[in-house]
């Protein structure tokens, strides 16, 4: 009896020896409570990567409270019941904490975490009675999902789970029949919107901003913060095709902030976070020849240059005189404008000429890549929200001027219209008003209409339907709604609930780069 009191009194005190030891270390408590889901690294397995980067906004309280409570409609158990206080708070400040070294992430790495979806067959025709090319994506935030609608009917057609935190606009193939979407912690998956399925996914960052599609179709570009690199696949499969190292003029390394498709110019343009350039990756085999040292003669056959790339893949460095980034395409995309640091200005960058040609007084850190251009009074004029400051700034595209203001209920986030529309529609997705949407006409620039359908609750994100005759609206709450509205009257059609959805995005009008809709 006294041996058997005697080994459960050392079980119990060894179990709380190991108890004080993990409390005492957040690595200890990580390893035990987390790695199975997020990985060892903290870099994600089945569930998202727990650096700050990947956590964007869950910082401090935030992330004790879903480590507590854990997440709706996910795996993410809470762990209140079986972690202190402490504990708790430890584990906060790990997964906010840096990682001590970046990891190696290239094509090895990238290649072996593609999946392929076990249950797809590629359809010869759609499966769907719906107009192809009329087709909604809906990005629901809430629980990490992605809703396709019918344009016409307004149905939901399917609705199929996403990676964590999708973030920017699904990207699609010039046909239309395939979607390409991104999460902030670099993967990527490809859907048939033909099946209403899921093809494959694999991770092609550590930390990611945003992806593009090449003109033909073949190639997609992923920007990453971590690693420091443009990751580029193969759009048929998903494989990793080039890596990318980004690396300035001078030698530093540098994030990229986005990547863009110029579809007239057969290229991708690259914003740099951390260095005063631009790139231009070509993805016309036939590119080039770029020089990056003196040049000796341009004549053909007769270039003596210290350094060029031609071909697929090849670099166009342009050099301006500050970080730039939130782009602008003109239409031709001659031209980008792009906002700096200090939120007070935006450069214009003639790509044709490769230099700085004009500079914009915008202060309240314009949000060029949600500006939309139309013609008003036979000029072609831009439009972009302010992020800072509510007000939306017209600029004439000819003369580099800002040629009206509009005084809204507060900064916007989005800018939506069609060609066929006579209004521009504009949220004030910040402040007291984020209930709000106005809908201004292109000629005048008056107000014409502040729409406000649930008072109290965040209005955002308008997308129109192919023709032009509807608009689409987001109630950006976690128990949401899609809106349906005339686009001519403004009367309320229909709503659709969600999951706190943001994004909508319609397939004909991102195939053809509409002018109301960001590209």
């Amino acid at each position: 009896m006294s041996r058997r009191i005697s080994t459960a009194s050392r079980a119990l005190a060894l179990s709380l020896l190991l108890a004080g030891s993990a409390a005492a270390d957040p690595a200890a408590l990580y390893a035990a409570h987390c790695a199975a889901c997020h990985g060892a690294g903290r870099l994600g397995a089945d569930g998202p990567a727990l650096i700050p980067e990947t956590l964007g906004r869950m910082r401090g309280p935030d992330v004790a409270a879903v480590i507590a409570g854990g997440r709706e409609a996910t795996q993410m158990p809470g762990f209140a019941d079986t972690l202190g206080a402490a504990e708790i708070a430890a584990l906060a400040a790990h997964v906010t904490a840096p990682l001590a070294a970046v990891p190696a992430w290239g094509a090895p790495e990238i290649a072996a975490s593609r999946i392929a979806s076990p249950g797809y067959t590629a359809p010869e025709a759609p499966l769907h009675g719906a107009d192809p090319l009329n087709l909604f994506l809906v990005v629901e935030k809430g629980d990490h999902h992605l809703s396709i609608l019918d344009g016409d009917r307004f149905e939901r057609l399917a609705r199929l789970p996403t990676p964590f935190a999708v973030h920017g606009g699904p990207k699609f193939s010039p046909d239309g029949r395939f979607a390409f979407v991104m999460s902030r912690d670099g993967w990527v998956q490809k859907l048939d919107l033909h099946a209403l399925a899921e093809v494959a996914r694999i991770r092609a960052g550590i930390n990611s901003r945003n992806i593009a599609i090449s003109r033909d179709g073949k190639w997609l570009a992923v920007a990453n913060y971590l690693p420091r690199t443009l990751t580029i696949l193969d759009a048929a499969d998903l494989t990793p095709v080039r890596i990318i190292d980004i690396v300035a003029r001078d030698g530093s390394r540098s994030r990229v902030s986005a990547v863009y498709q110029a579809r007239p110019r057969d290229s991708f343009i690259l914003a740099l976070k951390d260095a005063p350039e631009i790139w231009e990756i070509a993805t016309d085999p036939a590119a080039g020849p770029f020089h990056e040292g003196f040049v000796h003669s341009h004549e053909t056959g007769m270039e003596e240059a210290l350094a060029a790339e031609r071909g697929l893949f090849a670099r166009r460095r342009i050099m301006v005189s500050e970080p730039v980034d939130d782009f602008f395409f003109t239409p031709d995309y001659r031209n980008l404008i792009g906002a700096t640091r200090d939120g007070a200005r935006a450069k214009v960058v003639n790509l044709t000429v490769g230099r700085e040609i004009a500079a914009l007084p915008l202060p309240g850190m314009p949000h060029l890549g949600s500006g939309i251009s139309w013609m008003r009074g036979g000029r072609r004029v831009l439009a972009t929200p302010h992020l800072g400051e509510p007000r939306i700034s017209v600029i004439d595209l000819e003369s580099w001027a800002v040629v009206a203001t509009i005084e809204t209920l507060g900064p916007g986030f989005f800018l939506r219209s069609h060609e066929t529309s006579r209004h521009v529609w504009a949220d004030v997705f910040f402040g007291p008003h984020r209930d709000a949407i106005h809908v201004i006409d292109k000629e005048t620039l008056e107000i014409v209409a502040t729409l406000r359908p649930e008072p109290g609750q965040t209005l955002a994100h308008v997308e129109f339907d192919r023709s032009g005759a509807h608009a689409l609206a987001s109630l950006w709450e976690e128990d949401g709604a899609v809106i349906v509205y005339d686009a001519e009257t403004l009367a309320e059609i229909r709503r659709l609930p969600m999951r706190r959805p943001s994004g909508k995005y319609n397939v004909w009008n991102k195939i053809t780069f509409s002018d109301g809709t960001s590209h």
